[in-house]
């Protein structure tokens, strides 16, 4: 039997970390507002991962709770955004791609909320658009 390999994320400053076994359920871009306003960026990326697959492994993420059943999980040494997780997604928590230690080991197949997309933000992938 083959053991499945472990993936890893951090924080900017390495305090916050976290791990997960197993394939992740989805990634994709997202483009609503709350999003960029989360992270000062035009968009973002998130991986979906089972909550049964992942654990927190270095200092715990401080928690901002923007609305009822929305929790913004970030670093509270250096800021940076780690995690997004909402009670309407219960089996799963939404990390940022570029958390992981290795962001190139997985690849976006769609991109959310682009109803909201910047009007100046040129794409041109021909990766689904939701």
């Amino acid at each position: 039997m083959v053991a499945e390999r472990i993936k890893k994320g951090r924080c900017f400053c390495e305090k916050t970390t976290y791990e997960y076994q197993g394939d992740e359920l989805w990634c994709g871009y997202c483009h609503c507002e709350s999003c960029r306003r989360n992270t000062s960026s035009p968009v973002t990326a998130f991986i979906g991962v089972s909550r049964d697959a992942y654990r927190f492994t270095g200092q715990k993420p401080a928690i901002y709770e923007s609305s009822p059943g929305i929790r913004w999980h970030f670093c509270s040494s250096c800021g940076s955004s780690i995690a997004y997780d909402a009670d309407k997604f219960k089996h799963e928590i939404h990390f940022f791609v570029a958390s992981l230690e290795d962001p190139e080991s997985v690849s976006p197949q769609a991109h959310y909320h682009f109803d909201e997309h910047l009007s100046w933000l040129s794409v041109g992938d021909d990766v689904p658009k939701k």
